[in-house]
C-alpha cells in the first residue's frame, strides 16, 4: 500500500535514540514504507523542506508517556497524521484522546506497522487488535448511549470514520460546511468524545461503524 505509488514517508519521533534506530531499520526492510528522519524534538526539523515532508509521524511514546502524550496534542494540532507507539494500552487509548489517529503497543510487527502506517496516512484510525478487545473497552467505552444519533448524523459519522473533512463531508451529503460542522459537534458530544478519532473510536465500540 502507497500513496500514489509512492512509499509512505515516515518521519520517526521518540526520546530513546536506540528505539528510534530499531523503528528505522524494522520500516527498512519493508517496501511501502520510507523513513525520510528521526528525532526526539520535532519542532527542530524544517517539516517543510522537500527532503523529509512526511506523509505520517510515527511517534515512540516511551517510558516517560505523560511527557510524551503532551508533545503529541500541541503538535497533532498541526494536521499531520499521528500513529503512536505505546507501552501499554492506558497509554495508547490516552494517546488517542491526545489526537493519534492510531495506536499499537511497542512489540508490533514490521508488516503490521508499515501497513498502520499506510492507513493512518490515508486517512483511516487504526488500532491494534489487542487494544480495541480490553483497553477501548474499559477506557472508552461509555455504560450507555445517553443520547441516540439521528440518521442524518449516522451518514456524517460514516463519513467521518473515512477520514473526511467537514467540507468533504458536506460536499458528499448535499449540505453546507457550518452544518457539517455542527452535525459532527453534535456526534462529539453524544458520543462523549474530546476529538473526532475518539469519536470514530467509540463508535467502533458501539457498534455504529466498521471500520
Amino acid at each position: 500500500m502507497t500513496l500514489d505509488g509512492e512509499s509512505v514517508r515516515v518521519l520517526i519521533i521518540g526520546d530513546d535514540p536506540l528505539a528510534r534506530g530499531g523503528l528505522s531499520s524494522l520500516l527498512s526492510a519493508t517496501a511501502s514504507t520510507r523513513v525520510v528522519g528521526q528525532t526526539a524534538a520535532p519542532d527542530e526539523l524544517a517539516l517543510a523542506d522537500p527532503t523529509l515532508s512526511p506523509d505520517v509521524l510515527l511517534w515512540d511514546l516511551g517510558q516517560d508517556t505523560r511527557a510524551s502524550l503532551d508533545r503529541l496534542r500541541s503538535f497533532a494540532e498541526r494536521g499531520l497524521p499521528i500513529f503512536a507507539l505505546s507501552p501499554d494500552e492506558a497509554s495508547a487509548v490516552d494517546a488517542l484522546s491526545a489526537g493519534a489517529r492510531g495506536a499499537a503497543l511497542r512489540d508490533i510487527g514490521a508488516e503490521a506497522l508499515s501497513a498502520a502506517l499506510c492507513a493512518v496516512a490515508r486517512g483511516m484510525v487504526v488500532l491494534d487488535e489487542n487494544l480495541a478487545s480490553t483497553a477501548l473497552r474499559r477506557r472508552l467505552l461509555p455504560a450507555a448511549l445517553p443520547e441516540r444519533l439521528t440518521a442524518r448524523e449516522l451518514e456524517v459519522l460514516q463519513l467521518l470514520a473515512q477520514g473526511l473533512s467537514n467540507k468533504l463531508i458536506a460536499d458528499r451529503l448535499g449540505m453546507s460546511e457550518h452544518t457539517a460542522k455542527f452535525h459532527v459537534n453534535a456526534i462529539m458530544g453524544k458520543l462523549s468524545a474530546q476529538t473526532r478519532t475518539e469519536a470514530v473510536v467509540q463508535a467502533v465500540r458501539l457498534g455504529l461503524v466498521l471500520l
